[in-house]
């Protein structure tokens, strides 16, 4: 059975990124020796789902983000790569998630962004999440959870706080409300 996990950093008032998808407020985390468990997390992944505009934003960064693991981009658009680990979807996220798992990838993790969290919470495909609320508000950007939400009963695995102040919070999925 395929494990989805939502591991994402948001601002304290709910945004994942700023309106033009920039994510340079960030930066604020930035200590050396620190990675709040990214290692550990990215270890325990099979493959990646995001969004066209994650991956474009992914495209920027002078390394690609996702070494030695399948991406799975779902867009509308005809986007090309020349990786062979990056693989365009097109499909509903149910047949994509359906055919990643007959694959044989167990444990997902779902990048981003705001409309393709959106699209898998509509199914409930979201199995845990792990939330790096950041200690900054933007006051505007995409949102984490954009309207609309169904409703989802979690419960919290753990939590745990950072000397940046970055508190990180653990939740499985129990059901709806």
């Amino acid at each position: 059975m395929t494990k989805v996990t939502l591991y994402i950093a948001a601002s304290l008032d709910g945004y994942i990124a700023r309106s033009d998808g920039g994510i340079d407020w960030l930066s604020i985390l930035d200590i050396e020796g620190e990675d709040y468990g990214y290692g550990t997390f990215y270890e325990s992944i099979d493959a990646i789902v995001l969004g066209s505009n994650t991956y474009e934003v992914g495209l920027g960064f002078d390394e690609w983000p996702y070494p030695g693991k399948k991406s799975f981009v779902f867009t509308k658009r005809h986007l090309q790569s020349d990786r062979e680990d990056v693989v365009f979807v097109s499909d509903t996220v149910k047949n994509a998630l359906a055919n990643i798992e007959a694959q044989g990838f167990e444990n997902i993790w779902l990048v981003g962004g705001g409309a393709l969290i959106n699209s898998f919470l509509q199914h409930s495909l979201i199995d845990e999440y792990i939330i790096s609320t950041i200690p900054t508000i933007l006051g505007s950007g995409i949102q984490l959870f954009p309207p609309p939400t169904p409703e989802e009963k979690l419960e919290l695995i753990n939590s745990k706080q950072y000397s940046s102040g970055l508190l990180q919070s653990h939740y499985r999925r129990t059901g709806k409300l």
